[in-house]
């Protein structure tokens, strides 16, 4: 597998901490230990989060190409473009954000704080746009481009999740590396990886990452979409094309792509009972703070997958933080009371 030959643009701190989640393993029965990754730590611009890794690989091309305007998309409490804000302000971009409506949810403040919030302090241009969720192509990004080369711009298009552009799946490859180095130190490997999933580059990453050594179908997707079957086919896709950009040596197959679809609804954005409680759990445990969008939602399945006796007495899971608790501020309304 070739990782390296890939250019990438340093974005992050270095390798995130792994931490043990001691209390959360003892109050679930101590017969699984539980771990995490604290990409959530990863990085000095506004927060960091999983889509930082992503886009130490795209960097380099839009510097190559010339750009002077990341364009990109999300939900209204997008992640993801917070984090292309807080690259676009790094490099002395511009940025134009279309931030649709993708969650179901109403709250006074929730397109005014949290993620929306930095990125407009960051100085995004930011696009508010009624059209409900879908993790494809959408026209409003696309209208965007084009309205940046009208105004003589040269757009670089990052699309929602940074998941369907060729290069990337290539930061959840480098996240499978780091872990083995990790690995290596600790003396032990992971039995199984836990992460959230939607548009589904960061997933894929990771299948690829852990394929090179026998684990791809170690790495446990829960589903954070509510759509799971475009979810599903999203990570196929890009992991194939991924491991043939990395030179893995072998086909990505269907048997490699594992999702639980348990625990995404009742929508994406929207948390459900459980997913609250795995809010409240692991920061009343462990003060990690997780979100309702992603966090929450594989925290929740990771949880419910222990009480259930789903993983082996034994087994060592580590639980990939992905960093999307800005958003928690857009729900205070449920949080009003802890």
């Amino acid at each position: 597998m070739n990782l390296a030959k890939h250019a990438r643009y340093p974005l992050t701190f270095g390798p995130t901490p792994v931490q043990p989640l001691k209390r959360l393993s003892a109050h679930l029965g101590g017969k699984v230990e539980l771990w995490a990754k604290r990409d959530d730590c990863n990085s000095g611009l506004a927060f960091g989060g999983n889509k930082i890794r992503k886009l130490e690989y795209l960097v380099p091309q839009a510097l190559a190409e010339g750009c002077d305007t990341l364009v990109s998309i999300g939900g209204i409490q997008s992640n993801h473009t917070r984090q292309v804000a807080a690259v676009a302000a790094h490099l002395g971009m511009k940025c134009l954000l279309v931030q649709e409506n993708w969650v179901n949810y109403s709250d006074a403040v929730y397109d005014r704080v949290g993620n929306i919030e930095m990125s407009r302090i960051m100085g995004a241009e930011v696009r508010l746009d009624a059209a409900g969720f879908d993790i494809g192509i959408r026209k409003s990004w696309e209208q965007a481009l084009e309205e940046v080369r009208a105004r003589g711009g040269k757009p670089f298009p990052i699309p929602a999740g940074a998941s369907v552009h060729p290069l990337g799946g290539l930061g959840y490859v480098g996240f499978a590396e780091e872990v083995r180095a990790q690995e290596a130190e600790l003396g032990f490997r992971f039995d199984y990886i836990v992460v959230c999933s939607v548009t589904g580059s960061t997933q894929a990453g990771m299948v690829v990452g852990f394929a090179a050594d026998g684990r791809a179908d170690r790495v446990i997707g829960i589903d954070g979409s509510a759509k799971p079957a475009q979810t599903r086919a999203q990570i196929l896709e890009i992991a194939r094309n991924t491991a043939q950009l990395v030179e893995l040596g072998r086909e990505i197959t269907e048997a490699d792509v594992v999702l639980d679809e348990r625990f995404g609804g009742p929508e994406y954005g929207l948390p459900n009972e459980g997913t609250l409680e795995a809010i409240r759990l692991s920061a009343r445990l462990e003060a990690m703070m997780t979100d309702p969008v992603y966090e929450g939602k594989s925290m929740h399945g990771m949880i419910e997958m222990v009480r259930d006796g789903e993983f082996p007495a034994g087994s060592r899971v580590l639980y990939a933080h992905l960093g999307g608790v800005p958003a928690i501020n857009a729900y205070s309304f449920i949080f009003r009371n802890g």
